[in-house]
Parts: C-alpha cells; sequence; structure tokens
C-alpha cells in the first residue's frame, strides 16, 4: 500500500512540476508549483518525517506562495508581456545543462550501489530537533530571527511610506 501512495505522491509532484513550466498564466504556475509542494509533503509522510512535511505545508505551501503571488500580483503583467516566443532563445544552453547533469546523475549512481548502502539514524523526534537547534545551533539560530526581525521591519517601513 505504501508503494501505491509513493506512486501517486510522485507522479503529482512531477505532474504538477511539469504542468508549472507550461503554464502561461503565472497564477496558475504558483497554484501548481503548491500542488507540487503538498505532493512532496505527502512524501515526507511516507519517509516517517511528519515534522517536516508540516514544516514543508506551512512554510512554503503557505508563506513563500503567498509571496510569489503577492509578487505577481504588484507586477500586474499583461497578456502581451506574459506571452513567451515560440522558440525559446536559451534552449540550446537548457540542453546542454541538462545533459551535464544527467550524465552527473549517471556518474553517481556508477560509484555508488543503490543497494547495500548503509541506513542512517533510527527516527529523529522534533524534540530532539529542538534540542539540538536550542543547544548546538543557538547562535545560527539567534542570528536568523534577528535578521527575520529587521526584514520585518524594513518591509513595514516600506510599506509605511506608501500609504
Amino acid at each position: 500500500m505504501t508503494t501505491v501512495f509513493f506512486l501517486i505522491f510522485a507522479l503529482t509532484a512531477i505532474g504538477a512540476a511539469v504542468a508549472m513550466i507550461f503554464q502561461r498564466n503565472p497564477v496558475y504556475s504558483c497554484l501548481c508549483l503548491v500542488l507540487a509542494f503538498f505532493a512532496l509533503a505527502g512524501l515526507y509522510v511516507l519517509l516517517g518525517a511528519p515534522f517536516i512535511a508540516a514544516i514543508q505545508i506551512i512554510v512554503y505551501a503557505g508563506a513563500i506562495m503567498v509571496l510569489f503571488l503577492f509578487v505577481i500580483m504588484l507586477l500586474n503583467l499583461s497578456a502581451e508581456e506574459r506571452e513567451r516566443p515560440k522558440r525559446p532563445r536559451f534552449l540550446p544552453f537548457a540542453v546542454a545543462v541538462g545533459g551535464l547533469l544527467l550524465l552527473e546523475l549517471a556518474l553517481v549512481f556508477r560509484r555508488a550501489p543503490l543497494l547495500g548502502m548503509p541506513a542512517g539514524q533510527s527516527e529523529t523526534s522534533v524534540e530532539e530537533i529542538g534540542l539540538k537547534l536550542f543547544t548546538d545551533y543557538i547562535y545560527p539560530f539567534e542570528l536568523s530571527s534577528v535578521l527575520i526581525l529587521a526584514a520585518i521591519i524594513g518591509a513595514v517601513m516600506l510599506a509605511k511610506r506608501k500609504i
């Protein structure tokens, strides 16, 4: 049964990512990305990491997508600006980069066989993450919170100036 759910979530994530790339409307593209994020959260649940799945939904499908949609609405692109050319200019470059990535992936899998790899640690709980975060990584945590506070203050000042 787990394999069936894995296939459903994986195919949904891949399909949503492909649909996101080929959408002409940026709002629909963002909605496809939200669907891909939810499918990835389902994969995290199947891997036994429900906390990471919840963070995926809250942070990426929630906050980041609101930011993306806000920027898209703020730009207010007209239909002419959204139209893509029939043949992209960077297609040869994209094919070359994709080929290099596939070659690198093949080299990695050739050197590291899929079977017989050592298993990682057992499950990591939310308690262990919190303990590690507030003991070993307290300074980066505090630094990131000060950075977020500065970003919030800057956003409020910019918004206040426009009103």
